[in-house]
């Protein structure tokens, strides 16, 4: 018989129980710093546009650059979480952030500036699609609140950050404020890790009852994986619309920089709020009505973009486009979870993702380019209810065919 109170030995760990629940408060505090790589480069995009006398579609590929490398990465560090644990991702994910940032401040051309978002992307990852896989395991009853409070982290960055990136670049500029921002993410996330590290020290995860697929939606593994990445691209092209394109939006039509900065932030802030109630309705009726629900509500939200552009209406048009869709992305991964085997989850949850941030990054691309041949947003808004109503197909297609497992089957 094994000695379980042994320091040496691993214990059995309880899902939702005080020590996860304070496992997850450090994911969403590792989440909140590391995610100012998704958020930074769409803040200093219209600064670097004129430095370096670029177009906005070829200042828009150091997002495009970003989301790469976020979506690579979060298939690279999910195996990696899945096969060696969420320590050894995270760490990886440090570095990338340590070296990018820095790497960005001392760029002499927009080439070099572009690619090397693509360690600032990687590091990102490791904070978003094996966190919110990680998370799915240390809860059961509440675990669609789990992953997407652990997903918050992204958006709480997205909130707190591009204000200080703002400043920071009117102050300092752009370069000073990169330099600054990878060396407080390299040592803020060092010290979070160490303590999740003595968190985690001689627990072992749950029963492999509480970790079975509860969904059969009468689809092969890899078959739902490729459908559920073709919704995630489609929405995410949607989603890409207004978080890549606010503040030079804003920009464009004489209201200032810093005016679309708190535009984002603001539509980050009303996106938490709409990821965690999506957790409370995924933890009753799951993931895939959770996904139906933000689908439909974020394309009501890209249509008022095309009637409304005064600054206040702005400001409240983007309130409800962050409280309409911040429930989205987690509900891949909770549906990931709900039909497909646990040890895969951070892998899978990763390959969605990637390719969700394929369509944010074709989105942001896109959209500049509209903008471009167009001169107006627009028609980038149009092309986002477009791509909006096929996710929504989707999700109506697997909410039909889905069908509950027995508890014990």
């Amino acid at each position: 018989m094994p000695v379980l109170d042994s320091p040496l030995a691993p214990v059995a760990f309880t899902p939702d129980s005080a020590a996860a629940w304070r496992r997850l408060a450090l994911a969403l505090l590792i989440g909140t710093v590391g995610g100012v790589g998704m958020w930074s480069v769409v803040v200093v995009l219209p600064i670097v546009q004129g430095e370096f006398a670029a177009s906005r579609a070829d200042a828009s590929l150091a997002f495009t650059m970003t989301m790469l490398g976020f979506g690579v990465g979060g298939v690279a560090t999910g195996r990696l979480a899945d096969r060696l644990g969420i320590l050894p991702a995270i760490t990886i994910g440090i570095a990338a952030l340590f070296c990018g940032y820095v790497g960005a401040g001392l760029s002499t051309a927009l080439w070099q500036f572009t690619i090397i978002h693509v360690l600032i992307g990687l590091g990102a990852s490791a904070t978003f699609a094996p966190l919110m896989a990680e998370a799915s395991h240390w809860f059961v009853k509440r675990r669609g609140i789990a992953v997407t409070i652990a997903a918050s982290g992204n958006y709480l960055a997205g909130a707190i950050w591009p204000p200080l990136v703002e400043r920071g670049t009117a102050l300092y500029g752009w370069r000073a404020t990169h330099v600054a921002i990878g060396i407080f993410c390299a040592i803020a996330m060092a010290i979070l890790l160490l303590i999740l590290r003595f968190s985690m020290r001689g627990t072992a995860r749950q029963t492999q009852a509480a970790m079975r697929p509860s969904v059969n939606v009468g689809i092969s593994t890899n078959a739902l994986t490729v459908i559920l990445s073709i919704a995630a691209f489609a929405c995410c092209v949607a989603m890409a619309m207004p978080q890549v394109h606010i503040v030079a939006y804003c920009g464009d039509l004489g209201y200032g920089v810093a005016r679309g900065a708190e535009m984002l932030a603001l539509m980050l802030a009303f996106g938490i709020i709409s990821r965690i109630g999506s957790g409370f309705i995924a933890d009753r009726y799951g993931g895939m009505v959770t996904l139906l629900i933000g689908s439909i509500a974020q394309a009501i939200a890209l249509i008022l973009y095309i009637f409304f552009n005064g600054l206040t209406s702005l400001y409240v048009v983007s309130a409800l486009f962050g409280l309409f869709q911040g429930g989205l992305v987690p509900s891949y991964a909770l549906i990931v979870r709900e039909t497909m085997p646990a040890n895969e989850a951070a892998t899978r949850v990763g390959i969605v993702i990637m390719v969700s941030v394929a369509g944010m990054a074709f989105g942001g691309w896109v959209s500049g380019l509209i903008f471009d041949a167009t001169g107006s947003y627009r028609a980038a808004f149009l092309n986002g209810v477009g791509w909006n109503a096929l996710n929504i197909g989707i999700a109506l297609m697997l909410l039909f065919r889905s069908r509950r497992r027995p508890a014990f089957a």
